[in-house]
């Protein structure tokens, strides 16, 4: 998986009294939500006003982009595709050409899939104050208005019916062949996003804030992520070295079960929506 790391602390507007329409293509099967759940999750988040949110691939599936792990829905089950290492995106021009031509062709249409239900509520639990900061996993965004507006390839077309995790799709070996590979426009060479690849190191300055975010949280909330990579597992780890209580809203089981105070199995914008609406509706959150 690759890894982005972000923080905020800003206030959100709006409110989930509008309809969000959820796409479950990608969401794998997963049994009704508990009232019992929705309710120790509501006293969870009420408990706690200094919420680290911790969130993976499992947050956007209901956006329309799948995960990586999920049985029958996840990338790996429905592909042999396996994402580029960093070792190989700098060490082989035939894998960099390769990974910025499936990206480019991929990137209008992941980036106009739309945030869900969950994306709005943590929004919503910003502009409450009870988040104190969100470290996202995933690169949904991560490619921004910046840089050169510049069309590299104006030809360059192709089906992006099989959207995948980072924004890649799959093309012929004649049109990665084709594709004008874009250089630093500093020195001329290597461009690299500015993502964390698999295979990479989370740089130390990056590691250290998330620590510093942890200690200054009153709990970790951790929402649709199997916490199968160490960089987000070593989150965990610092919040349990913390002694921060920790609550994990996943369909299936992750890696950190055994150190949790809370484990709510389900669908993140249904679990989040009902807790949500017992907000909205007689007993607000705190």
């Amino acid at each position: 998986m690759i890894t982005k790391y972000i923080y905020c602390n800003a206030k959100s507007v709006g409110l989930c009294s509008r309809l969000y329409k959820s796409s479950l293509a990608f969401v794998p099967k997963c049994n009704p939500t508990r009232t019992e759940d929705v309710m120790r999750l509501k006293e969870f988040i009420d408990e706690h006003h200094r919420l680290c949110i911790l969130t993976g691939a499992g947050i956007s599936t209901e956006s329309g982009i799948p995960d990586y792990r999920s049985a029958e829905v996840g990338l790996y089950a429905r592909s042999n595709h396996k994402p580029v290492l960093y070792k190989e995106f700098c060490g082989s021009q035939a894998i960099r050409r390769r990974y910025w031509a499936r990206n480019y062709v991929g990137w209008p249409r992941f980036s106009s899939l739309k945030p869900n239900i969950t994306h709005e509520i943590l929004k919503d639990l910003e502009s409450v104050g009870k988040v104190g900061c969100i470290v996202t996993q995933n690169v949904d965004n991560l490619h921004s208005k910046a840089g050169s507006k510049k069309k590299l390839n104006p030809s360059m077309v192709a089906t992006t019916q099989m959207i995948r995790p980072d924004g890649d799709v799959e093309l012929s070996q004649t049109q990665v062949e084709s594709f004008n590979v874009p250089a630093c426009n500093n020195c001329g060479g290597i461009l690299k996003p500015d993502i964390i690849f698999f295979g990479d190191n989370v740089p130390g300055d990056t590691v250290q804030s998330v620590k510093n975010n942890v200690e200054n949280s009153d709990a970790l909330l951790i929402l649709g992520t199997t916490l199968t990579t160490f960089s987000a597992y070593r989150i965990v780890l610092q919040a349990v070295d913390a002694n921060k209580p920790i609550a994990i809203v996943n369909i299936g089981k992750t890696r950190a079960d055994e150190f949790v105070n809370l484990r709510v199995e389900g669908r993140c914008g249904d679990i989040l929506s009902k807790v949500w609406q017992l907000n909205v509706s007689n007993n607000p959150i705190r």
